[in-house]
């Protein structure tokens, strides 16, 4: 669950917090970077009929699993976009939902008795701290709790996180509906969290709890405890899930009455990816600019991510309004002909490391004008298109210039990573593509001729002049990267060592998928059937195929050697929308598009319920991994069935 601002609240099914980034209240207190875990989770436990039951579960470092209240678990499902427990106690139904508000760093644990012989006694025992999302807490304790009638507020003595303004650590409440609250200080030492521990990271926490939240439940008689970091009082609890259920209901207003299930999911988790940028100290009422975040848990708001998943996650769903502010938003921060690849978590000058994401812009651009004309914007950002066009062809940041010889765009220094492909530990690249990458230099096509037909909307003869013998050249010089030998295309020309790297990977689809192609008919089948070939599975296209040297088919151990798995097999969830476009391009026939789609309706209840994972291993079984909630797998993979299904009835 999220808030719009990068906040959220996740964990288990089973109620044990198994990663460092499960919280019941991540808040992000500089919109939408610094996010701080302040309510690490809440167990549940009932009186009822003269016993006591525990519903919640941990796991301790001494192998330790209590209590083991998921053996009380009747059912789990995601009721209209909401986590929705049932425990079943003797003759007792329990219903159990988490939510966040919209706009709040403040969440919300619902209970409601739905069936009983006999009133039932809650026990609600919080777990909080007060940390960076990417750290562990050991033996932290507030330094202040002031407890009420119906809850307590905390005080820690943890300077501001990064990013945030100024002042000591922001305090938090916790406050139930009605109930009283009994302050029960203790520490709890050595919860295990599991994933961390296998993606060999320190993996153990301590956790406080102030103490313990009673209430009596009756059926038809809810009960809310709520979390928040806001100055202002919380919303009610219901008021808040009268919204959720709107929006909801909202989420899939745009979609075809033909959309099955798993779209409309999809549909309401792209919603989830759009966030408000305030920047440190603002008030929470204040101007704020939109953004996409990359993923959840651990990602923030990056250039690349966000122009590659703004055509599924706004455009595609008739987000209008989100679509231009997100382009009006990275417009503002071009500098150097660059849109920056990343606003980092602790508040610095965004970093300009990336040779696509300023033409990823283009793209998404164009995208919103086909589908919504805006006058206006097209207006006021065709100066800033054109002087990117401009700063590209002069050379600009890393490298990144037009090569007058073939026309080709150039990207990359020795030890930089420009591309998606951008693992990176110190000073080791994992996957160096410095040269003329094939997915830089289609992009920049798409961005030539998005610019050539913008200066002729606009009458800006000398511009559009200009262009259009910049994507002649490109065009006739993107025919080197035809490998007539396999049948496709190089990944990279012009390598440091100057050759042409012929390694099968999936950046070639990009070629055949953006709008502007230079490839012939011939050429176009030949890259995908190449990719269906030796690339495609079914969640995506792997990095790199298992018949090239250096293939790394699981992406698991420590960061090291994860990072060196990330782009040599690791299967890539949201290039299967390039691919499933592409295949509808050069066979013609959607429904057989579609049909590379439909596992993802499968994969939508096994990692991260109602979403779509960054990445999943190249062998089979295609464990998922990364992210479990990433912006552009959502995205792409959503814009795509739309696309295709509107041709499937032609």
């Amino acid at each position: 669950m999220t808030n719009g601002l990068g906040g959220y609240a996740c964990g288990t099914i089973a109620g044990a917090n198994t990663r460092r980034y499960h919280a019941f209240l991540m808040a992000s207190l500089a919109p939408p970077v610094a996010r701080t875990l302040l309510v690490a989770k809440v167990d549940v436990g009932v009186d009822y009929l003269g016993c006591h039951t525990e519903l919640g579960a941990n796991e301790f470092e001494d192998g330790t699993i209590a209590p083991e209240g998921f053996k009380h678990l009747q059912s789990f499902m995601v009721l209209d976009g909401l986590p929705t427990w049932i425990f079943a106690v003797g003759d007792a139904l329990l219903l159990q939902q988490i939510f966040m508000a919209a706009g709040a760093n403040t969440s919300y644990l619902r209970l409601e008795l739905l069936r009983a012989s006999a009133p039932l006694s809650l026990r609600l025992r919080p777990f909080v701290g007060y940390r960076d999302y990417h750290l562990q807490s050991r033996g932290a304790a507030p330094v202040a709790v002031e407890s009420s009638a119906r809850g307590c507020r905390l005080q820690w003595a943890a300077a501001a996180p990064a990013g945030t303004a100024p002042g000591g650590a922001t305090s938090y409440r916790l406050i139930m509906s009605r109930g009283a609250f009994h302050p029960e200080p203790q520490m709890y030492w050595n919860f295990r969290h599991r994933e961390e521990a296998a993606r060999g990271l320190d993996a153990a926490e301590d956790l406080y709890t102030p103490g313990v939240f009673s209430a009596e439940l009756t059926p038809g008689s809810p009960v809310f405890l709520v979390a928040s970091a806001e100055a202002s009082a919380p919303l009610a609890g219901e008021l808040v899930l009268a919204a959720l259920h709107a929006r909801h209901k909202e989420s899939a207003a745009a979609l075809p009455p033909s959309a099955p299930a798993w779209i409309r999911e999809l549909a309401y988790a792209a919603g989830q990816f759009i966030v408000q940028r305030r920047p440190a100290g603002a008030p929470a009422n204040g101007q704020a600019d939109t953004s996409i975040i990359a993923g959840y848990p651990w990602f923030a708001d990056w250039g690349r991510d966000t122009m590659i998943a703004l055509p599924g996650v706004a455009t595609a769903l008739k987000r209008y309004d989100i679509t231009a502010g997100v382009l009006r938003t990275y417009a503002r921060f071009v500098d150097g002909g660059m849109i920056p690849n990343r606003f980092p978590d602790s508040g610095e000058k965004p970093e300009y490391n990336t040779a696509d994401a300023t033409l990823w812009m283009f793209h998404a651009l164009d995208d919103y004008l086909t589908a919504r004309p805006d006058p206006p914007l097209q207006t006021e950002l065709f100066p800033i298109l054109i002087g990117i066009i401009r700063a590209h062809q002069a050379g600009t940041r890393f490298g990144i210039r037009v090569d007058p010889a073939d026309g080709l765009l150039h990207s990359g220094e020795p030890g930089t990573q420009l591309t998606w492909m951008d693992a990176k530990q110190g000073d080791t690249a994992f996957t160096p593509r410095v040269g003329k990458a094939v997915e830089i230099n289609a992009l920049w096509l798409n961005a030539l001729d998005v610019a050539v037909r913008l200066a002729g909307r606009l009458g800006e003869d000398s511009e559009q002049s200009f262009c259009q013998s910049l994507l002649a050249r490109a065009a006739d010089g993107f025919g080197r990267f035809w490998n007539e030998r396999r049948s496709c295309l190089f990944d990279v020309l012009d390598t440091e060592d100057g050759e042409n790297d012929a390694r099968i990977r999936p950046n070639q689809i990009l070629a055949v998928s953006l709008p502007y192609c230079a490839l012939s008919r011939a050429q176009m089948r030949a890259v995908v059937d190449t990719c269906s070939r030796q690339l495609l599975t079914s969640y995506g296209l792997r990095s790199l195929s298992p018949a090239e040297p250096g293939y790394v088919g699981r992406y698991e151990g420590n960061p090291w050697q994860r990072d060196g798995a990330y782009h040599m097999g690791t299967v890539w969830s949201w290039l299967l929308g390039p691919f499933a476009r592409a295949h509808y391009r050069v066979y013609g026939d959607a429904r057989l598009a579609v049909s590379f789609l439909n596992p993802i309706a499968q994969h939508l209840d096994s990692a991260c319920m109602g979403h779509v994972s960054e990445i999943f291993d190249g062998d089979a079984p295609h464990a998922a991994r990364g992210c479990f909630a990433q912006a552009w797998s959502v995205g792409e993979i959503l814009r795509a069935w739309l696309y295709l299904e509107r041709h499937t009835s032609h």
